[in-house]
């Protein structure tokens, strides 16, 4: 295992640790329904850029009750 050959001062830790932080997602609106999604991912509704590109089965009620 390597060992170090001089401490590392609190200031330089800091330094290092200020960089790993967390970042806030990119989202967006879509334009058909008006919610909010992730940028670059399919709306829940199967929208892409305005364009419908699956379609999503709505649950049934049977479906929904065995759940």
């Amino acid at each position: 295992m390597a060992v170090q050959k001089k401490r590392k001062t609190r200031s330089r830790r800091d330094m290092r640790r200020s960089q790993i932080k967390a970042s806030t997602p990119a989202l967006t609106n879509d334009e058909n329904t008006g919610e909010t999604h992730l940028r670059h991912n399919i709306s829940p509704q199967g929208f892409y850029k305005g364009k419908k590109v699956i379609s999503i089965k709505e649950k049934s009620s049977v479906e929904e009750e065995q759940e």
